[in-house]
């Protein structure tokens, strides 16, 4: 749990989420998953663990997935930054993990699910078509105590095929 900060100084920060400025006015020690969360009411960051070793509450920072529960949030001013809720279209349509996820039967409770999908849109930036064992490798920084990870390893392998259709088909 955060520390009490109701007495701290507070800072006039902007933070771009999703692709949406947002002014806020934060203590300096303020969590980014808590600003997120409680600032924001982008509550699809999850905490699990408040020590980075879960990855549930994994965001994207300028592209790169970052555990927002190790991040303060006034670090955050001129940094785009990515959550669950901006991982897919505009229209409310899924992202290629997204969509993955839900064939694959890769959650179970959920609770992970956010931090999971954060990493595997950046690991598939960097590495679009994974071998099994790096999709086994792209998922191991996330912890899940429900599923076994076979299926998330299928979802990284089905998202992979997902977004390289939908660029052949771009590039039509």
């Amino acid at each position: 749990m955060s520390p009490d900060t109701s007495t701290e100084e507070r800072h006039e920060v902007v933070l771009t989420v999703n692709g949406v400025a947002h002014e806020v006015s934060l203590p300096a020690r303020r969590l980014l998953s808590d600003a997120l969360r409680h600032d924001l009411g982008l509550t699809g960051t999850h905490v699990g663990c408040e020590h980075g070793v879960c990855g549930a509450c994994t965001v994207l920072l300028d592209g790169a997935p970052v555990r927002a529960c190790l991040v303060l949030a006034v670090q955050c001013e001129g940094v785009e930054v990515t959550t669950v809720e901006g991982l897919g279209g505009p229209d409310g349509s899924l992202s290629p993990v997204q969509q993955a996820f839900a064939e694959c039967h890769g959650l179970q409770c959920g609770f992970c699910t956010p931090g999971f999908l954060t990493t595997v849109t950046a690991g598939l930036r960097d590495n679009p078509t994974p071998t099994h064992e790096e999709a086994r490798e792209m998922v191991a920084g996330n912890l899940c105590r429900c599923t076994g990870y076979q299926n998330i390893v299928k979802a990284v392998e089905r998202a992979a095929v997902i977004a390289g259709d939908a660029t052949a088909e771009e590039a039509r």
